[in-house]
């Protein structure tokens, strides 16, 4: 299986294409930035395509990162798999930040629970917590960060993520200290790539997963406007 892989949700560009039959990535570029995904992206995946020596054609499907994350970080990256995935008639199929952080952990074949963590400002982070087996303990959700660590009742944990930092700088003296903290950015590509293989199109859709509305509101209608509606 061919998979192209798109990430834009935080704070990196990324894209990727992935063998599954030969087990190996084909080529891969990621470019911290916490803006600029728009005209960072599409040239990106120009030269990974180029790079790994494929065509649109040949790709089995599109995988992308869908959230938690920025709203005009995952809109690029959405739109752009979308558009790829109904060029070429192939699935776009979503993949969680959260459950791409943890991946990577999880691999490791660790004990330790593992705690996904986002920053979403305001004191708030998104996260979500697997076991050391990647099943899961705490499904995604926003929450303010001390309820965050408090949800944290299965052991020593490992943090990953943006927010990684974070909790552990506030983490309860009293309580388990965590095993690691890996205080990522963004999420490995490669991870987003292979999750992506083993996802079922018709249950992970390409469509943003923000567990909150945004900060931003829509503008009041003009009142000669809303006199128009009515």
């Amino acid at each position: 299986m061919l998979i192209l892989a798109i990430d834009t949700a935080l704070e990196a560009c990324a894209a990727a294409a992935l063998d599954t039959d030969a087990g190996e990535l084909l080529a891969q570029e990621q470019l911290p930035m916490k803006r600029g995904h728009a005209e960072a992206l599409m040239p990106m995946i120009a030269r990974v395509m180029q790079s790994a020596n494929l065509s649109f054609t040949a790709l089995d499907r599109v995988a992308v990162t869908v959230g938690p994350g920025s709203f005009t970080g995952l809109r690029v990256g959405i739109s752009a798999a979308r558009g790829i995935a109904l060029a070429a008639k192939r699935p776009a199929v979503g993949l969680t930040t959260l459950s791409a952080y943890a991946a990577a952990i999880v691999d490791r074949n660790g004990s330790a629970p593992v705690i996904s963590a986002i920053d979403a400002r305001h004191d708030h982070v998104y996260f979500q917590i697997v076991a050391g087996d990647g099943s899961q303990l705490v499904p995604p959700k926003v929450a303010p960060i001390d309820e965050a660590i408090a949800a944290s009742q299965f052991g020593a944990p490992h943090l990953v993520g943006n927010a990684a930092k974070i909790l552990a700088d506030r983490w309860p003296t009293v309580m388990p200290q965590p095993v690691a903290v890996d205080a990522q950015g963004a999420p490995d590509i490669g991870w987003v790539a292979w999750l992506g293989a083993a996802a079922d199109p018709d249950a992970t859709p390409a469509r943003p997963f923000y567990l909150r509305a945004p900060d931003a509101k829509p503008a009041a209608m003009p009142q000669l406007a809303v006199q128009a509606a009515t």
